[in-house]
């Protein structure tokens, strides 16, 4: 997808489309990080937008491992079916907030990783707390939910859904992110 392709989108529904840039290689390697792929039997992405930490995944994942991944945006959505193929990738076209029905629909119960690009702090309360909980109840009980924002204020609201969070920061971004990593073991 082109800058100016992003950019329409961002400008479109920028409560749901977080930055004007996509991700770097940088965000996308410090999100990665905790992910013991060895062991991963799913993992879901919410909102991957342009993919780039779907292409990572799709790289890192071992070939008994499944990548479910949910986006809403029309356009995004679009763009992934025509680069993103793989028989490990089951790409949805829908809403975080069905998470657990998507699980479902693949025969599946809970993930061991959810990874998330949402710009949940600009979401209605809500609809923040109704994701926040989908992913905290697919995960399992080792499982982890990865989320990165572009502020470091949040560590008390996802601490309301998760009784450990940690931060992660990259200044190799526009605008510099902070990944946090949530678990409840």
């Amino acid at each position: 997808m082109s800058r100016r392709s992003f950019l329409r989108e961002f400008f479109k529904a920028n409560r749901m489309v977080g930055s004007v840039l996509p991700s770097s290689r940088f965000l996308s390697s410090k999100m990665l990080a905790p992910i013991d792929f060895s062991q991963a039997k799913l993992i879901i992405e919410l909102g991957p937008g342009t993919g780039v930490f779907t292409k990572a995944l799709v790289k890192a994942i071992p070939k008994d491992c499944q990548l479910l991944v949910i986006e809403l945006n029309d356009a995004f959505f679009n763009n992934l079916q025509k680069q993103i193929i793989s028989p490990q990738v089951k790409l949805i076209h829908g809403s975080a907030t069905d998470i657990s029905l998507f699980l479902k629909e693949i025969g599946l119960k809970h993930a061991d990783y959810i990874i998330s690009s949402l710009p949940l702090s600009n979401f209605p309360k809500e609809l923040r707390s109704s994701i926040l909980t989908g992913c905290k109840n697919s995960l399992t009980p080792e499982g982890k939910f990865i989320q990165f924002q572009y502020s470091r204020g949040l560590k008390k609201m996802y601490g309301d859904y998760f009784s450990k969070v940690q931060i992660d920061y990259t200044v190799f971004n526009f605008p510099p992110a902070f990944i946090y990593t949530c678990s409840n073991s």
